[in-house]
């Protein structure tokens, strides 16, 4: 791939955008490869993702405008679509995907860092859905997962005036989880990613897919497909495994005798 690469430390997958000149602009290329990197992961080895850019002045600047500038409403609608079936498959992976967000997240790439599960930024990242600046509407899921992140009407202000927010702010309305300094920012999402990879991982599957699915339902339903999803990790070696390490060591804490001090 030319503008995608994929390495392994561990149990941690790491994806980079690498198309630092472009400023990691998504364009027709850059999108296929970015799938084509998610279809090649080893499920069994892996257990998280992090998606981030190269270089320290951007994650993703946005779609390629240049590519975009000369589309007809068919090609337009069939771009947004391209862009879409990749970030949805990106939200409903099967394992934890965290954004490392370095710099520009405008357009697209505010956009598929909200189809990760968590996103941690550097201290200098800038977010932003300048579309209508640009004649156009987001096309890859902005309208719909910033008002479900942050809330309608700060996604509404953010989209309609096509204002950019610095790190500080993007925290603040709950865009992302956590803002570092540029030189901690790999370190500590792999420290995440690592913690995350440690855990059950049937479990962690499970607790994505209840997630994601019950909030796509009232209630009632929702708290259905949880029982379903909790029955599921029953019987699986992580579950017998991990309840046996808990009572053995419940068990020896009971048993610890305390050495009696006299007053």
């Amino acid at each position: 791939m030319e503008f995608v690469t994929y390495e392994v430390n561990d149990r941690v997958g790491i994806i980079t955008i690498n198309r630092e000149k472009a400023l990691n602009a998504l364009n027709s290329q850059v999108l296929d490869e970015l799938s084509e990197a998610f279809d090649s992961v080893d499920l069994n080895e892996i257990r998280c993702l992090i998606l981030t850019g190269a270089g320290e002045k951007s994650f993703v600047a946005g779609a390629d405008i240049g590519e975009m500038s000369s589309l007809s409403k068919a090609e337009g609608e069939a771009f947004g679509k391209k862009g879409n079936d990749l970030f949805r498959k990106i939200e409903t992976f099967p394992i934890p995907v965290i954004a490392a967000v370095n710099g520009f997240a405008l357009g697209g790439g505010c956009e598929i860092s909200m189809s990760c599960d968590i996103r941690i930024c550097s201290d200098n990242a800038v977010f932003g859905q300048p579309e209508v600046g640009l004649g156009i509407t987001p096309g890859f899921g902005g309208t719909q997962r910033l008002a479900r992140l942050v809330s309608p009407g700060m996604a509404k202000q953010l989209i309609y005036t096509a204002r950019n927010i610095k790190a500080d702010e993007a925290y603040r309305i709950g865009l992302v989880n956590k803002v570092v300094s540029a030189e901690e920012l790999m370190p500590e999402a792999q420290k995440m990613a690592a913690g995350i990879a440690a855990n059950a991982p049937i479990a962690v599957r499970n607790c994505k897919k209840a997630i994601n699915d019950g909030l796509q339902v009232d209630m009632d339903k929702a708290i259905v497909i949880e029982e379903k999803l909790f029955g599921d990790c029953f019987e699986t070696e992580d579950q017998k495994a991990a309840m046996a390490n808990f009572l053995e060591k419940d068990k020896e804490k009971k048993l610890k005798v305390v050495p009696f001090k006299n007053c």
